[in-house]
């Protein structure tokens, strides 16, 4: 079932001083999606990090989890529109880039 209230944070990377900056942080809808991180109409080349925090949310659901929260790390290297979905449990997760 898809995981609604869950809290994302996006940054970018600075290769050159080898920094995170904060881009922005949203909360999944009730489909479990966020879809308007970063704008369509102009290019977002670049390193990128996800940060879901899920022991909010497991704790709202009475569940024990094992990952406090989870870090995707990924780079857009074209104008295409992705996804970069998450498949969780509280002992587990798998993710892969979406389109």
């Amino acid at each position: 079932m898809p995981a609604a209230g869950v809290s994302i944070k996006l940054e970018k990377y600075n290769e050159q001083k080898k920094t995170w900056s904060f881009v922005d942080e949203k909360i999944t809808d009730h489909n479990g999606r966020i879809t308007d991180f970063l704008p369509s109409e102009k290019p977002n080349l670049g390193i990128y990090k996800l940060t879901y925090y899920t022991s909010d949310y497991f704790k709202k659901n009475n569940t024990d989890s094992f990952y406090p929260f989870i870090e995707v790390v990924f780079q857009i290297k074209d104008a295409n529109h992705y996804h970069v979905p998450i498949t969780l449990s509280s002992y587990g997760y798998s993710t892969y880039r979406g389109n």
